[in-house]
């Protein structure tokens, strides 16, 4: 299949990128991935490699290293265990989910990690299977769908926002473990899906509905105090931000000259939740004028390389990503070094690469 980008690689190629949003559906479970309804989510033309990509692993091996991809991070695409409204379900499911992937990167040790998926209905819980997945699995942290999909006591299917006071321990867990925490988008919850988007099917995932849900996550987090009962904590959002940077300014006025004399748990400024405690990906968002906005905006210090495999290729997002006008230096920190700080990477698949522009 011919990349949607027709640019031919003309730079130097940055060897040894990470790229922290690929996604694994285990063949286990494949009726609840998006399989039934891929044209929402995926490009008609990639069907057939996402098809395949999803649930074979190998596949992205071999994008990776015929594109200068050193280190993939493979994670539970949508809507994995945030989609299972039962407790029992979706702690199993995030246990097997789990066990299969570590199984599936063993072959792979030096070009291959994992984020672990959890249940969130149960933050304690949460914090033993977070805790299981880095110490005894070997992972670089945990990326979760949004918010987690539930049933309340009144039989109403409901969300659970981590924003909450008995989501503090899991916040600590993250902490003590030094490790990331990845908010990644969902599908619309069932409610929402009928309310809003039933005569708007064309606003559901990347057009709309993923960034709305995500940003709002995040907004609820930092207004709510997370990051400030939490300071060591890092969460790593996707798409460049899911459109937060682009409302920074107005945010942040409207943040500081209006809900904080109204009480507004957060104490530090949005620009500084983004710069202590927030990460941006380039996942699926493979725009020039995009990066150097965000460079400007929260410094390259806080951008990371992604693709979004395998809904995306690793093809277009290397070759824009590498043909892009970005200093040498911003471009090693965005491409690899950033992540190996971020991650705590030792050395893998042409980890220090020399690189000259």
């Amino acid at each position: 299949m011919a990349p949607r980008f027709s640019m031919v690689p003309t730079k130097m190629p940055l060897l040894g990128k990470i790229t922290l949003e690929e996604a694994f559906q285990p063949p286990f479970n494949m009726e609840a991935a998006t399989g039934t309804n891929i044209d929402m989510y995926v490009y008609k033309e990639r069907a057939p490699e996402y098809l395949s990509g999803i649930v074979n692993i190998k596949d992205r091996v071999m994008e990776a290293r015929t594109t200068g991809v050193g280190y993939t991070v493979c994670s539970l695409t949508v809507p994995g265990v945030q989609g299972e409204t039962d407790p029992a379900t979706a702690e199993a499911f995030a246990t097997r989910s789990n066990n299969w992937i570590a199984d599936q990167i063993k072959a792979y040790p030096t070009e291959l990690g994992a984020f672990g998926a959890v249940s969130m209905h149960n933050p304690k819980q949460a914090a033993v299977e977070m805790t299981r997945c880095i110490k005894e699995l070997g992972f670089c942290g945990i990326m979760v769908n949004n918010w987690q999909q539930a049933v309340n006591d009144k039989g109403e299917r409901t969300l659970l926002l981590y924003d909450r006071p008995e989501y503090d321990v899991f916040w600590s867990t993250l902490e003590e473990l030094d490790v990331p925490l990845y908010l990644h988008p969902s599908a619309p919850e069932a409610q929402i899906l009928d309310l809003l988007y039933k005569d708007h099917p064309y606003l559901i995932g990347p057009p709309s509905s993923f960034a709305i849900d995500v940003s709002t996550h995040v907004i609820c987090l930092i207004t709510n105090g997370v990051f400030d009962r939490h300071p060591k904590a890092q969460l790593i959002v996707g798409h460049m931000g899911e459109r937060m940077p682009y409302d920074f300014d107005r945010t942040h006025r409207w943040l500081e000259q209006v809900e904080k004399p109204r009480g507004m748990a957060a104490k530090k400024t949005l620009y500084q939740y983004f710069q202590e405690n927030i990460w941006l990906t380039t996942s699926g968002q493979f725009s020039t004028p995009v990066m150097n906005y965000c460079v400007n905006l929260v410094g390259a210090d806080r951008i990371l390389f992604s693709v979004d495999y395998p809904y995306e290729s690793y093809q277009d997002a290397s070759n824009w990503f590498d043909n892009m006008d970005l200093n040498t230096r911003d471009k090693l920190k965005i491409g690899r070094e950033n992540a190996k700080k971020l991650l705590k990477l030792g050395k893998y698949k042409d980890s220090d690469a020399p690189y000259h522009q």
